[in-house]
């Protein structure tokens, strides 16, 4: 199969297109023929050697994917071969999704509905995981609350729109261009901000009565998280995306 491989670590250039044989499926694993594979930030982090695990190299790249389950290992019992399925891996595996066939195991794969393309599928998994564990996991929303979500124009951000609206929240959302901000506004948000200007959290005074916002999901904490606890409710919640905590401590 054709794979993208990793054999040092480092920027881009590493990444080395290579044929190697299709692999098997152990005990709990499952090999899933992949038809999209998803594009995720963590990847540039594992990529370069900066992540807090990594796989012994060479390795093939991808946490996320869709595809059909091609082969199961002995003790897997929720899947069938042919399944469709989408991949959401929480570990780092030797076979990733930047394959034609990864490895990964059964609790990391998930049905994949058939009103959903493989390309959607493949773009579910952290996103999505991501933000509903940020809103109802971490942050216990409420309908009628009011979340802010500070960067959401992303691929966290907008899914964290859609969940809240669904749950019955009132959504403000900021985004940093014009197309971002449409974005945000077509995904859902009630309120849309611009995080270039000046003064754009002095708004959320006016929007929320003074009060300030039930829960903030906040995308870049090393930046804002000094911002976010001015606008918070009290009784607030703030729940921070993992990868944009790199915050030193004296700064609270």
């Amino acid at each position: 199969m054709n794979a993208i491989r990793i054999e040092k670590f480092g920027s881009e250039k590493v990444l080395e297109l290579k044929y190697v044989e299709i692999p098997k499926a152990t005990e709990s694993t499952v090999v899933v023929k992949v038809i999209a594979a998803g594009v995720n930030p963590v990847d540039t982090y594992i990529r370069s050697g900066g992540f807090y695990t990594v796989p012994e190299l060479p390795f093939t790249l991808g946490k996320d994917g869709a595809g059909i389950v091609y082969e199961l290992g002995s003790g897997v019992t929720n899947f069938k071969v042919g399944q469709r399925v989408f991949i959401c891996s929480r570990s780092v595996h030797k076979y990733g999704t930047y394959a034609e066939y990864a490895v990964v195991k059964e609790e990391e794969l998930f049905p994949l509905n058939d009103c959903l393309s493989f390309e959607e599928g493949a773009a579910i998994g952290i996103p999505y995981f991501t933000a509903y564990r940020a809103l109802v996991l971490k942050a216990r929303c409420c309908a009628n609350e009011t979340v802010f979500i500070h960067g959401a124009s992303g691929s966290v951000g907008l899914a964290s729109i859609q969940i809240a609206k669904h749950l019955g929240l009132k959504v403000i959302g900021t985004a940093g261009t014009e197309e971002g901000m449409a974005m945000v506004k077509n995904t859902g948000a009630d309120f849309v901000l611009n995080h270039k200007e000046k003064k754009y959290l002095e708004k959320l005074a006016e929007i929320t009565d003074n009060v300030g916002v039930n829960i903030i999901v906040e995308m870049l904490a090393n930046v804002n998280l000094n911002k976010d606890l001015d606008v918070l409710a009290p009784r607030g919640r703030l729940a921070v995306k993992f990868f944009s905590l790199l915050i030193s401590i004296y700064k609270l």
